[in-house]
């Protein structure tokens, strides 16, 4: 995958690099707020299954905590992923309905955007159900998820989703941890910036790190996503998933990101 860079450090330097953070609850999207994250991937069952479609309702609690904490800074965007079941990323007729109603619904209570994905079996991006989604959300930003980690052929993914109408692409450059996969990274990068003029963006996400923020912004992506979470033990007994816990957003850690972010500018 040889590609060139046709923006240079300087130009990578100057751009506005957003912070996304992976959040469950309410007060996620306020600790993304109070960061300065320009937006929050909403989504339930994070560590457990990688994310789902989050409830209606908490759509709903989530866009209406956004304003709470903006302080001097940007509003943050609530961007609700839609994956209806865990698993892998290839739609029957019903699994792609569902996302259809659930961008909708989102869309409906205020999202900003969603994160959606879908392969074909012989693993391509599925352009039909992409396009059925971007759709759907009528006009709100679409990020195509981490189904493109498993697509043999970025960059050819990147020229689908930009033609379908994708905002943009979250990816760990086809690694365990967005750090190992940085080559890939700059590669998408540049592609998208160079011969496909900007029209769909890469976001580096996956196992990211605060230290590994300022490795992620040089190879030129458009935006790092993290979860920044930490689990908070509660026993609920047999009938409610034993001593797992459940999943908040680290202040102190979105903090960490959020200034080894800045310290790139």
């Amino acid at each position: 995958m040889t590609t060139t860079d046709p923006e240079g450090p300087a130009a990578r330097a100057v751009r506005d690099v957003v912070l996304e953070l992976a959040v469950q609850d309410p007060e996620g999207v306020r600790v993304a707020a109070a960061v300065g994250a320009g937006r929050v991937e909403l989504c339930v069952g994070l560590g457990a299954t990688g994310g789902l479609t989050p409830s209606a309702g908490l759509v709903e609690a989530a866009v209406a905590a956004a304003p709470q904490a903006v302080g001097e800074g940007p509003r943050v965007e609530v961007h609700v992923l839609v994956r209806s079941r865990p698993g892998g990323f290839v739609l029957s007729a019903d699994d792609l309905d569902v996302q259809v109603r659930d961008v909708r619904a989102a869309v409906a209570a205020g999202a900003a955007g969603v994160v959606v994905g879908a392969l074909t079996p012989d693993g391509l991006v599925d352009a039909v159900a992409a396009r059925a989604l971007v759709e759907a959300a009528d006009g709100r930003e679409v990020t195509f998820h981490r189904a493109v980690d498993v697509v043999a052929d970025p960059l050819a993914a990147l020229d689908v989703l930009a033609g379908v109408g994708a905002a943009r692409v979250l990816t760990s450059g086809g690694a365990a941890r967005s750090i190992d996969g940085v080559e890939r990274l700059r590669a998408m990068a540049s592609h998208a910036h160079g011969p496909l003029g900007g029209r769909v963006q890469v976001m580096a996400g996956g196992g990211v790190r605060p230290q590994d923020v300022a490795a992620l912004v040089a190879a030129g992506v458009d935006a790092v996503h993290l979860s920044a979470k930490r689990v908070v033990a509660d026993d609920a007994g047999p009938g409610g998933g034993g001593d797992a816990g459940y999943e908040v957003t680290d202040p102190d850690v979105a903090a960490a990101a959020r200034a080894a972010l800045d310290g790139v500018r």
